[in-house]
């Protein structure tokens, strides 16, 4: 891809910061400004070589940006969103990160008028429960998909850049609408971590917490990983998509209340053929990413 002059990313943690170090290990990027609310964080990530320089909500800093990516949380997106508005260039193209779409797209027509046409929404569906300029790899969106969401106004030249970045970190790039990219991420993303946080919660709650966790293993380990995922992103996400969230979840009750009734009266057919069913669904998704 041409290589992009000056690249500002705002939010330097796991997102944005492998974004940045992807595209210089592609040598598809000039120049990289961090810019974030820890000042601690940006210098990190100076030192880690993520970034070539720290920014501010300035001119001097967006003003002759090629790319913007917004790695924040979503609950984040409208302050940042409305601090860069009269700060961006002309010829400025604005992406996010956010993992939910419609809300974004929601604030984007509000506080980014002047820009909207260069605004592209995206959701890279990658990430590890690790946060911060420390996090950050470069590998991280290899063989990964992106989603993009543009708009009906958004400009080719905007959507050309944004898809060829991200293609330049070894993922692959989609289009959904903002409302089936909610819908989709409800149910394989969102609907995972709440249930994580809420069997954590649940045993440590329980007066003999300190023996259950001591006898906790493998598959606790496993299904609870990424309850250790930052929770002022994942409060964000959850309160920006709750309607298909509730609806979700109302639906994976149903889905227990099924298994709660075949326990009851001893259906062991049953159970088998639903664990047996769900292996074989697992088995089936592994193989088609390989």
């Amino acid at each position: 891809m041409a290589r992009i002059g000056k690249l500002v990313v705002v939010g330097v943690g796991l997102i944005g910061g492998s974004f940045a170090l992807a595209l210089k290990q592609a040598r598809a990027v000039g120049r990289v400004v961090g810019v974030g609310r820890s000042a601690a964080n940006i210098y990190r990530a100076q030192e880690l070589k993520i970034i070539d320089a720290a920014g501010a909500f300035d001119r001097a800093t967006f003003g002759d940006a090629e790319l913007v990516l917004l790695a924040v949380p979503v609950g984040q997106m409208r302050d940042v969103m409305r601090a860069i508005a009269p700060l961006v260039g002309e010829k400025t193209v604005v992406t996010d990160a956010g993992s939910t779409k419609e809300d974004v797209v929601a604030l984007a027509r509000r506080e980014l008028k002047r820009s909207l046409a260069r605004f592209v929404p995206g959701h890279p569906i990658a990430g590890t429960e690790k946060s911060g300029a420390e996090a950050a790899f470069p590998e991280l969106y290899r063989d990964r998909k992106v989603v993009l969401t543009p708009l009906a106004g958004t400009a080719p030249r905007a959507k050309a850049l944004v898809k060829r970045a991200w293609e330049a970190c070894g993922a692959s790039v989609f289009e959904l609408s903002p409302r089936e990219h909610d819908a989709v991420l409800a149910t394989v993303s969102h609907l995972p971590h709440v249930l994580a946080y809420a069997l954590v919660d649940q045993v440590a709650r329980s007066r003999d917490a300190k023996r259950l966790f001591s006898y906790a293993a493998g598959g606790f380990r496993d299904f609870t990983r990424i309850a250790s995922s930052h929770p002022e992103m994942w409060r964000d996400i959850c309160l920006a998509n709750r309607k298909a969230l509730v609806a979700e979840l109302g639906r994976y009750q149903g889905e227990l209340e099924r298994v709660k009734r075949m326990l009851a009266r001893g259906d062991g057919k049953a159970l088998e053929a639903l664990f047996a069913g769900a292996r074989d669904a697992r088995d089936r998704w592994l193989k088609n990413r390989e």
